[in-house]
């Protein structure tokens, strides 16, 4: 049930963003042990990002919600592991991305609340 949303200053071809997108959902089945099916993604390319005053060249905004809570330790590994990748695979810089967590009791899919 977690839903993933990547907003990036750079554009990704459509190879590169399902690239993104397996490797976003792996790592957050990973740490937080949800089944990868349940997880949705959103990747948004050519966003215009600042830091203050800045432009943020090479930069990202991911804000990840999920069912349940998550505990510190869970959300700095994973930060961790998503600063890498982006790094890592995409060129991005780890001082332009920002993530945010949005643990929630409340959470509908498919006409039902779990």
């Amino acid at each position: 049930m977690p839903y993933i949303e990547a907003k990036l200053s750079t554009e990704l071809s459509e190879t590169q963003k399902e690239d993104l997108q397996n490797k976003l959902t792996q790592a957050v089945s990973s740490a937080f042990g949800k089944p990868s099916m349940y997880i949705m993604t959103n990747i948004e390319t050519g966003k215009s990002l600042y830091m203050g005053a800045n432009k943020a060249e090479n930069g990202a905004y991911l804000s990840i919600s999920l069912l349940g809570s998550a505990t510190k330790q869970a959300c700095q590994g994973l930060t961790e592991n998503i600063c890498a990748l982006l790094e890592n695979d995409f060129n991005l810089n780890g001082k332009n991305v920002y993530i945010t967590y949005h643990p929630t009791d409340l959470w509908g899919w498919n006409s039902m609340m779990f």
